[in-house]
């Protein structure tokens, strides 16, 4: 599936989303791997299995293999890192914080691929995850490493964007399956 044949998926009431997804895919502030990364990422964390072979199918031509893999590789961590991290921070019990998290994390300090794109990455992943404490670690980053605030907004959209994508195109499965037995 392209993103093109995803997007004639997408219902009529949801016609501000498939716009966005056409316009999402191509800002100004970031570089074709930095974007195809993160869609990539975010719909790996939508968890939709439409989403992410489209998005999949596109990133294939757009990213190298090495590229590919550390983007897989970010949204395995962040998959792992913002529940804990979320979670620590979300517990009243300040202690929790302040333990060392002794979860593995090596991939961080070599990705494969530019740190700022690794982090950038994280940052998509991280709000379609909803760990507060991840977003402004990894905004700090990607800010010290270079990015603009419109790098990181282009980051937030795009996550926000294919995350919508895989509500609106889940919901309708289900409405569908629902009409379907009825």
């Amino acid at each position: 599936m392209s993103i093109d044949s995803l997007k004639s998926r997408i219902p009529a009431y949801a016609k501000d989303i498939k716009l966005n997804l056409s316009n999402v895919l191509d800002p100004h502030h970031l570089s074709e791997q930095q974007v195809w990364g993160i869609a990539l990422a975010s719909a790996i964390a939508s968890r939709n299995a439409e989403v992410l072979g489209a998005v999949a199918a596109e990133a294939e031509t757009k990213l190298s293999p090495e590229a590919r893999t550390a983007t897989r590789t970010a949204a395995a961590l962040m998959a792992m890192n913002n529940i804990y991290y979320r979670s620590t921070h979300l517990i009243s019990n300040p202690d929790y914080g302040k333990l060392p998290a002794r979860l593995r994390m090596n991939a961080i300090a070599n990705p494969g691929i530019d740190k700022l794109d690794f982090e950038l990455i994280s940052l998509a992943v991280s709000a379609i995850n909803g760990c507060g404490m991840c977003l402004d670690a990894h905004e700090r980053e990607v800010l010290g490493k270079g990015a603009t605030k419109e790098g990181v907004q282009d980051a937030l959209r795009i996550a926000a964007v294919i995350h919508a994508v895989a509500v609106t195109l889940e919901a309708e499965a289900v409405v569908g399956a629902e009409r379907a037995a009825a």
